[in-house]
């Protein structure tokens, strides 16, 4: 999902999509406000990103709280079901990321921080996270790093047709870092100002810091 101009989140036409594979994981990206959502579903504007049929309510996931960067948050995400294929999907707001219990605000500043030379522990410190916490963000991200710079290269290029290369920094993190940047640069550009790591979140399917696993641009009702 992504934010048109004006108005609510739509999902990405064919030929701009970006999207990770759902059979495993089947979250959808959609805004930060409630009722909004709500009212797209009802609506039928939410598109099924397995067969591109509508999605309409179908009840409520599980409670979770969220630590963001002012404090814990209570969510209870909505989930929907497909008139098309009948699969289910959880709808994620892109301030969380799947099977995290920090907001993705906080989770990119330790990223960020590690990038500019601080370690885990300090950044633990800094944030009051568990130090286990925050070395598990940065080994995952560091991990799958390389397949991050590939899928927000080829978002930014989605983006920005006219957009350059990256220039390697010479570390597999900041290369991904710098791509992130880029893609969420691009988007401010087309469809105004955003948080850079809801952007993040939203482009990576709530699996920024997922599985290793496969990557790279399909189009919706792709496999």
């Amino acid at each position: 999902m992504l934010w048109t101009r004006s108005g609510p989140p739509t999902p990405w036409p064919v030929g701009r999509a970006v999207a990770w594979c759902m059979e495993r994981h089947p979250v959808l990206m959609v805004g930060t406000d409630p009722v909004e959502v709500d009212g797209l579903l009802a609506a039928g504007r939410l598109r099924c990103p397995g067969c591109t049929g509508r999605l309409g309510p179908w009840g409520r996931a599980r409670s979770r709280s969220v630590r963001e960067e002012h404090g814990q948050v209570r969510h209870r995400p909505r989930r929907s079901r497909c008139s098309g294929c009948g699969s289910t999907h959880v709808l994620l707001a892109p301030s969380m990321l799947l099977r995290r219990a920090d907001g993705v605000v906080v989770i990119g500043a330790a990223l960020l921080a590690q990038a500019a030379g601080a370690g885990h522990r300090t950044i633990a410190a800094g944030n009051g996270r568990p130090v286990g916490t925050v070395r598990g963000w940065l080994r995952r991200f560091g991990r799958r790093a390389e397949q991050l710079r590939v899928l927000f290269t080829a978002v930014l290029h989605a983006l920005d047709p006219a957009a350059g290369s990256l220039l390697p920094t010479g570390s597999s993190v900041s290369d991904a870092l710098a791509a992130v940047g880029a893609a969420a640069a691009a988007a401010v550009r087309l469809f105004g100002p955003r948080c850079p790591w809801q952007f993040a979140a939203a482009a990576s399917g709530g699996l920024l810091l997922g599985p290793v696993g496969p990557v790279g641009p399909v189009a919706p009702g792709g496999r």
